[in-house]
């Protein structure tokens, strides 16, 4: 019998130049260039990700939105409940390596051919215990441990989504507030000019025709106002949305006073391996599938049970004594597949697949991470470049309806003119808003992209 074991406990050694034992290396590289040639990567490790939220929005109102946000959606929440699913896995697959014991007392009465009745019990206590001797039950282990963390991961990516998505909405409505202010300040202003067209138009200086343009435009202003009001109430019911709430109004600040970190640090790359919980998730389902494939080649080897019970019983073979007498057994027993290696090895294939399927998953994560640093800053500078051009536009424009509104007083210009001074001041206007808020979306953007809004 010692024979045996120490033939075993050889064997078990040797099986860890087979994989069975192997731990997973972790990745400690990713390409240099991973955010593009057109963002630097940094040579320390500040980062805008890795400041807190409240740190990188300072709106009061966004603050209050974002904390009910991460009390109610109903998203975070499931996630949360999902690390608890892992966390029970986990802890079951730690229970598979200690012992389990059970109770199973029994009782009979018999009786033969109208004989006296016999009673026989036993009172045992059962127990077995499977030894991991080749591995099966700790790649388990290592693989529910995976799972636990890829759950933490898919719960701090919701996080971070959600507190980015609640930015990205709030900033929405502050851009339309300011868009439909701008409209019904052109709307007035139009009002005001079509009152004067009229008055010249009585006044035999302006046709008909004129003050029909004009007041067609007029319209199609209070159009766009009503187009603007819908977006707002669509945007506020989204918002509502992401809180777990029922459509409502959302107060909110101004877009004018708004302020977001100037210093957008995004770096080393490497930090993406542990700042992003989608690049983590990849990088735990490849460790998952290193497990498994683990797991597959433990399956070709024998697993060996030892049990046994213990208890009172007053059988004993053919006779019946009583009082019961303290009865103890011992059990061991190896199994070895024998004519199931075929489809072992097909599940090996399967395992292997999926490892290299999971491996190209991660890198294709690693990638698109810096593809969305790199959109987002190119997005928060493009938007910054065009920031000082459009003053420069809408103050040329101001000066163009200006002098068009006096020259056709005096009649020196036509409406057609004055019309698409305003028009083109009009579009400016609103782009000029639109631009501002694209320049915040990319700071949000860059922040979500590296990883930010971490517990």
């Amino acid at each position: 019998m010692r024979k045996e074991i120490l033939i075993i406990i050889v064997a078990a050694f040797a099986l860890n130049s087979c994989g069975i034992y192997t731990k997973y290396k972790p990745v400690t590289k990713v390409p240099e260039d991973l955010y593009g040639e057109e963002v630097a990567a940094s040579d320390s490790t500040d980062n805008l990700g890795n400041l807190g939220w409240r740190e990188v929005f300072t709106d009061p109102y966004l603050r209050e939105l974002i904390e009910q946000g991460l009390q109610s959606n109903t998203d975070l929440q499931s996630a949360q409940w999902r690390v608890k699913e892992a966390e029970a896995t986990l802890m079951s697959a730690k229970l598979a390596f200690l012992p389990s014991f059970a109770l199973a007392p029994q009782g009979t009465v018999s009786s033969f051919d109208g004989g006296k009745a016999t009673q026989t019990y036993s009172v045992p206590v059962t127990a077995s215990w499977k030894l991991d001797i080749f591995g099966r039950m700790r790649n388990a282990k290592s693989q529910a441990k995976v799972l636990l963390e890829q759950s933490r991961d898919y719960r701090q990516a919701v996080r971070t989504q959600l507190i980015a998505s609640i930015a990205n909405v709030y900033y929405t409505l502050l851009m339309l507030d300011e868009q439909l202010a701008i409209s019904e300040r052109t709307r007035q202003s139009w009002k005001e000019t079509v009152d004067a067209t009229r008055a010249l138009m009585d006044a035999g200086l302006a046709n008909e025709a004129a003050v029909s343009q004009m007041e067609a435009t007029y319209y199609s202003i209070s159009t766009s106002l009503l187009d603007l009001k819908e977006q707002i109430n669509q945007t506020e019911n989204s918002l509502s949305l992401l809180l777990a709430e029922s459509p409502r109004s959302v107060e909110r600040g101004k877009l004018e006073r708004q302020t977001l970190p100037d210093h957008l640090a995004v770096g080393i790359p490497v930090q993406m391996l542990s700042n992003r919980p989608d690049v983590r998730r990849a990088e735990h389902s490849l460790e998952s599938a290193f497990y498994a494939t683990n797991q597959a080649r433990s399956a070709f080897y024998p697993s060996i049970v030892l049990g046994g019970s213990a208890g009172w019983t007053n059988s004993a073979g053919s006779m019946i004594i009583n009082p019961g007498k303290f009865l103890a057994t011992a059990i061991g027993s190896l199994t070895q597949p024998l004519f199931n290696r075929g489809a072992n090895i097909a599940q090996l294939k399967i395992v292997k697949a999926q490892q290299e399927e999971a491996k190209l998953s991660f890198q294709q994560a690693l990638l698109n991470a810096g593809s969305e640093v790199n959109d987002a800053l190119v997005k928060y500078q493009t938007a910054r470049d065009k920031a000082g051009l459009f003053e420069k536009q809408i103050a040329s424009l101001e000066k163009a309806y200006e002098s068009t509104s006096l020259t056709m007083l005096y009649g020196n210009t036509t409406y057609l003119e004055v019309l698409t001074a305003q028009q083109s001041l009009l579009s400016a206007q609103l782009t000029q808003v639109a631009n501002r808020f694209m320049e915040i979306q990319g700071v949000i953007n860059l922040y979500q992209a590296l990883g930010g809004g971490r517990e």
